[in-house]
Parts: C-alpha cells; sequence; structure tokens
C-alpha cells in the first residue's frame, strides 16, 4: 500500500477532552498498530504546551486547536514554526457555560433572549452596564487558547449581542481541564470549552450550558492532528500511516454502538465520570442541574459530513477571525497560509488507500445549508450536514474578508 515508514515510534501529545477519542481509541482498538506504527500518547497540560513540543521536536504531532497551526505557520503569537494538518479529528464538541451566579442575572435581565435557542447573549448587556455603573470589574470568561474555535465562538457570539469582546469583557486563557475549578473558585464567570467540561460543571451544580458550538455554527471544525512541515517532509510514510489510521479510527467512532465503549475508555484517560463523557458521545446533553436531557444528536462527529478532511474554506474562516480580531494584518497571505497548512492533498492520498470516499474540491461555501445535502463533487457522493452560522452570514472562502463585520461596538 505505502513505502516502508522513515520510523514506526511515533509520540503524539493531547489534552483530556472528548475530542481526544481519535488517538486514545486509535491506540485502544490497534488502529495505528494496523498502519505499522507504535504510538506513545502523551498527555499534555495545556494546548501551549502542545504548540511548543510540537514546534520543538519534542512530540512528532499532536492533537490541535484548528487555527493553532495556521497561527504557528502564519506567525501569530510567540512561536513561527510552520505545520500543517492532513488530517482532522472531528466537528462541534465545544459549549459556552456560565456559572450559576451570572446565569440568574441573565435571566433577571432579560428571560426572554435567556430562554431562546440558541441563547441570546443579549442579556449579558444590562449585567456589564450594571457591573460598570457599580465600579465592579469586568465579567472575566476563559477560552482554552487566543486563536482557537472556542475563542471565535465565543467572540462571535457576544459580538451579534453588540458587546465588544475587548473591551466589555475581559477573556482569559484557561487549560480546559482547569475550566471548571476556575468557574467554582469564581476567577472566572463562564468560559467556552470543549467537552467534557461543560457537563462537568453542570453534573456539580456550579454552571449551564447556555449555547453549544453546533448552535453557534453547525457541523464546525475543532481539531486536527498538527505536526510541523519539517516533520511530514522527514516523514511522508509515516505521517500517511498517520493519517490512515485516524480516518479509520472516526469511522469506528461514529458507530453509534461503539459510543459507549468509547466514553468508558476515555472516563479513565480523562478522569471524569463515564455518565458525563457519555452524554456529549451519545448526543444526550443536560444543560442545567436537574434538567433533562436535550437531545443533539450531532453534538461531536467524528467521521460523517467529510469530518476527517481539512476543508480550506475552515483555514480561512480561522484566517479571517485573525484578521477580525487584530492578530493578523489585513494584507497577509491568506491564501498561501491556508494552503500550505489544510493540505487536502495529503489526505486524499491517504484516503485513496482505504477506498475513502473524499472531496476532489479543497474548500466549499459555508453556511449556505441549514439541513442535510449532498456533496457530488466527490469520489463519489458524500453526505453532508447543515452548516448554518446563527446569525445567517454565509462565508465565501473565495473572498474571506468580505463577510467579516465591523469592530465598531455600541458600548454594552
Amino acid at each position: 500500500m505505502t513505502g516502508s515508514l522513515e520510523l514506526n515510534r511515533v509520540t503524539l501529545g493531547f489534552v483530556p477532552l472528548t475530542d481526544c477519542a481519535p488517538l486514545v481509541m486509535a491506540l485502544d482498538k490497534g488502529f495505528f498498530a494496523r498502519h505499522g506504527l507504535s504510538v506513545t500518547l502523551s498527555r499534555e497540560a495545556s494546548w501551549a504546551n502542545i504548540r511548543d513540543k510540537v514546534a520543538v521536536g519534542l512530540l512528532d504531532g499532536a492533537q490541535m486547536p484548528a487555527g493553532m497551526p495556521l497561527a504557528a505557520t502564519g506567525g501569530v503569537g510567540r512561536v513561527n514554526v510552520p505545520m500543517l494538518t492532513g488530517v482532522a479529528l472531528g466537528l462541534n464538541g465545544n459549549a459556552i457555560t456560565v456559572s450559576e451566579t451570572l446565569f440568574r442575572q441573565m435571566e433577571a435581565a432579560d428571560p426572554a433572549a435567556v430562554a431562546r435557542r440558541p441563547a441570546d447573549a443579549r442579556a449579558l448587556k444590562p449585567v456589564i452596564a450594571a457591573r460598570r455603573e457599580a465600579g465592579r470589574p469586568k465579567l472575566t470568561f476563559g477560552v482554552v487558547l487566543a486563536v482557537s474555535s472556542h475563542a471565535y465562538q465565543l467572540r462571535t457570539w457576544l459580538a451579534a449581542a453588540g458587546i465588544d469582546p475587548d473591551r466589555d469583557v475581559q477573556l482569559v486563557v484557561v487549560p480546559p481541564p482547569h475550566m471548571v475549578g476556575s468557574l467554582k473558585a469564581g476567577e472566572i464567570d463562564g468560559y467556552c470549552v470543549g467537552e467534557p467540561w461543560n457537563t462537568q460543571a453542570v453534573h456539580e451544580g456550579i454552571g449551564r450550558i447556555v449555547v453549544t458550538g453546533y448552535e453557534l455554527w453547525n457541523n464546525s471544525p475543532e481539531k486536527v492532528l498538527g505536526v510541523t512541515a519539517a516533520w511530514a517532509a522527514a516523514n511522508p510514510n509515516a505521517h500517511r500511516a498517520l493519517i490512515r489510521a485516524l480516518i479509520e479510527t472516526a469511522r469506528w467512532l461514529d458507530v453509534p454502538a461503539n459510543r459507549e465503549e468509547t466514553a468508558a475508555t476515555l472516563s479513565r484517560v480523562v478522569g471524569v465520570p463515564e455518565a458525563v463523557l457519555r452524554a456529549s458521545l451519545t448526543g444526550s446533553v443536560q444543560e442545567a442541574p436537574g434538567a433533562p436531557a436535550r437531545p443533539l444528536p450531532d453534538f461531536i462527529v467524528f467521521h460523517r459530513y467529510a469530518a476527517t478532511f481539512p476543508w480550506r474554506s475552515h483555514a480561512l474562516w480561522f484566517l479571517a477571525q485573525m484578521v477580525r480580531w487584530g492578530q493578523l494584518p489585513a494584507g497577509a497571505d491568506l491564501a498561501g497560509i491556508a494552503a500550505s497548512v489544510y493540505r487536502a492533498d495529503l489526505h486524499r492520498a491517504a484516503a485513496a488507500e482505504l477506498g475513502e470516499p473524499v472531496p476532489l474540491t479543497d474548500g466549499k461555501p459555508e453556511g449556505a445549508h441549514a439541513g442535510p445535502w449532498t456533496l457530488t463533487d466527490a469520489t463519489s457522493p458524500i453526505a453532508m450536514g447543515a452548516d448554518r452560522f446563527f446569525e445567517g452570514r454565509r462565508f465565501d472562502p473565495a473572498d474571506p474578508l468580505g463577510g467579516v463585520p465591523s469592530r465598531s461596538f455600541v458600548p454594552a
């Protein structure tokens, strides 16, 4: 199928989250071994650890927020090392959670906005104004990384309600496993993070899920397998073997009967009760203590809807957000960065060896579908899911900055 592997011992980093499942289950179920790889998984404390260790070669690759390899390649932040991805690790899986105290304040200020689905951040405006008038500190929200989908989902949700996320509130970086503890300690008032750390806050009775990532952008990109460009160039066969193994694992993970086993295995790795992991994996999410679970069948997707494909349109959306929020200059070569980092060609080569249907186009309009649709520009038709944005916007990858809203805000 391929040439001999340049190396078969590979160390991959991960952060304990529900969506580390492709790495964990690829090891547990023997998918890595099937492709000649002996993989060691390294549990890391934060995304900064992941980024830095991959950059200097202490890790061969890692689970990464989808914006991380783009930022590293584009020079956003202190690490400027070209990175790339040939496989995405899934869609969706995030939520915005607020403390019980903040939820009650929002509910009192604007009960209709809180009851709406997705909940409207408009309910935060009077809370923000009251704190300012009283001379109290700004509300503080945790995000896992400044260039992650979590940060941009939270920013977009706030901005859609006229709240300036850089002036009206404070955003701080908190590693995912520390979110619940920081909320409990009162260090933050809310956060946007991947599962299971939203459900865990509800489980402990300290938080409310007010909106899911799926509701903000149906089937939005989440994590990828990231490696340095130098590592990929030196180890093309080993890299392709990793991609093949992860595609096969993703296919296994999206078999409903396998989600229970995954919850049990991840419980030992992530360190939360199996029931907490089962909630998002099976699409039955409890948003408030004592409330009935709400069915969300696409809360986290690993394989269906071409979930493993590294869409260049996803890359351009992230880069457009970096421009919107002042992390990249407007004159940056967004198309060049996207093409060098999101390597659809590497994915197609690996998928072809598996007989996996694969898109023939590198990008697609985002936000154009409110329900299921079929991608015909593929080696065989692929059933796709909705890709609607909650504000009703559309994103055209041919004009990535054309749909970037103004940063002008009416003070909250």
